[in-house]
């Protein structure tokens, strides 16, 4: 047998087709994916080139968008990808770290320059100087939230898309009182959301909120956005828009897919969404029911100042791609994914290989989607699968396909919510957010809904929920906070 295999082997290396055959490395990836990425199969070209170029062999195993338990669970039970994909900044990826399941990339810098580029990028990420992994963060340097309406309703109503705090509410009334469909029926609201904790921040950030996170005071110390006097006033006027009946009772009922299909459907006239590729999405969806309808979307209202206005938060959480202990050559995976985050690995991911999925006319790149069909790009110029989570996103990119129809009102809505996007003033999630984070939100999201309703009054509300939030673990949380960007300045 032993001169089976060395024969064999010396048949390979003379005709020249063994060293790079054996050479293979083995590289699972586990890592999570976006409802809109095409599934990889067996035979992708796109695949087969990462593989013929680094020698490797790789294979990618997803998660779906959202799930990333699931990556936890496999990693606590020991079954260790080579490089694997996590929710950045948690206990399941700090647990990584700690106990030693994650390798450091502090010793392939020097060499991989894409690498290095990445977490430089993100420098506030390493962990006592060492990088365990490449984060991405999402929303990190741009944005895509604007609030929504339905565009024929305003035309219906001889409205405008609102510019400030008094027209917006009179435009909510209108949609809720005013007959905006013309069904000779009151069946509508104004508004409606998913969660307390975000649908509303347009008030707070017209009202003179600053930051993303958390907000300073006049000693120059972070503090919870509640305690920043701009909370009251913009709590009372969501109260009075809640008062006037012009928000969808069942909001705080709402996921996602419940809140586009009221919209969808007619019963809400505005929603804060993601826009970007969705705007084919969301006005052909709409316009199901409604072939006239259209949608309308602007920068969010400034408050009374005639100048404060904000609708999302710099990103702080999204992804981390580690290479793990187990991995057996740190070496490849470290020069595949160097490769992934540089302009080649880019355009491979989001336009393919030249002369097979595109082509170039001057300037102007043809796409061959017939020859993409084949492999995992999503149709109508939309990036291969590995380009969807995990690294970047095309949002992130700046990619916009050039036949997409709405090419032109997604890069302005990108524009407009980039405009919007307040930034924050820590980078990093603390460990201690980690661990508070998700009680702390609970008890503010139910002293939301109390003062919402009139269970009790806002300023007593605003006191109780301050006092509440940091005897549950807030004053450390903010101690550590404090610290952290004491440090940064």
């Amino acid at each position: 047998m032993k001169k089976y295999l060395s024969l064999l082997l010396l048949v390979l290396l003379v005709l020249g087709i063994g060293s790079s055959a054996l050479a293979e490395s083995p590289i699972r990836w586990l890592t999570t994916g976006d409802t809109a990425a095409k599934v990889i199969e067996d035979g992708d070209r796109i695949i087969a080139y990462i593989n013929e170029k680094f020698g490797i062999d790789l294979s990618v195993e997803y998660v779906p968008e959202g799930s990333t338990e699931k990556v936890n669970v496999a990693m606590a039970s020991g079954d260790f990808p080579d490089i694997v994909t996590g929710a950045y900044g948690t206990t399941a990826t700090q647990s990584w770290i700690e106990n030693g399941m994650v390798i450091s990339l502090n010793q392939f810098l020097d060499d991989y320059p894409n690498l290095k580029a990445w977490l430089e990028e993100y420098s506030w990420s390493a962990v006592d100087g060492e990088y365990y992994g490449l984060p991405f963060i999402t929303q990190y340097s741009v944005a895509n939230s604007l609030i929504v309406m339905r565009g024929d309703w305003l035309a219906a109503l001889d409205l405008s898309y609102p510019t400030n705090l008094d027209e917006m509410k009179d435009v909510l009334y209108a949609f809720t009182y005013n007959d905006p469909d013309g069904d000779g029926q009151q069946n509508t609201y104004g508004f409606s959301g998913v969660k307390p904790v975000a649908n509303f921040d347009w008030v707070f950030y017209a009202y003179g909120r600053q930051y993303g996170d958390y907000e300073l005071n006049g000693e120059g110390e972070v503090i919870p956005f509640f305690e920043h006097e701009s909370f009251i006033p913009a709590m009372t006027y969501i109260k009075e828009l809640w008062d006037a009946g012009v928000i969808d009772p069942e909001f705080v009922l709402n996921d996602n897919s419940k809140l586009e299909e009221k919209f969808f459907q007619g019963k809400i006239g505005t929603m804060p969404h993601a826009m970007y590729r969705h705007v084919t999405r969301l006005e052909s969806s709409l316009q199901e029911l409604f072939p006239e309808a259209t949608l309308a979307y602007g920068l969010p209202p400034v408050g009374p100042d005639g100048e404060s206005y904000g609708l999302s938060a710099a990103g702080r959480s999204g992804f981390m791609t580690c290479i793990t202990a187990a991995c057996k050559d740190p070496e490849k995976a470290v020069a595949f994914l160097d490769f992934m985050v540089s302009p080649e690995g880019n355009d491979l991911v989001r336009l393919g290989i030249e002369g097979i999925h595109y082509t170039k006319n001057g300037d102007e790149i043809v796409m061959n989607e017939e020859e993409r069909e084949k492999d995992a790009f999503s149709p109508n110029g939309w990036a291969h699968a590995l380009a969807w989570g995990s690294l970047y996103w095309p949002l992130e990119s700046g990619y916009m396909p050039a036949n997409d129809p709405s090419r032109e009102r997604a890069l302005e809505t990108v524009e407009l919510a980039t405009m919007a996007q307040k930034p924050s003033l820590i980078k990093q999630k603390t460990p201690l957010e980690v661990e508070y984070s998700s009680a702390l939100n609970d008890i503010y999201n139910q002293y939301f809904i109390d003062m919402l309703y009139g269970n009790i009054s806002i300023e007593e509300g605003a006191s109780q929920l301050s006092k509440e939030w940091r005897l549950q673990g807030g004053d450390e949380m903010m101690a550590e906070i404090n610290s952290v960007y004491a440090a940064s300045k």
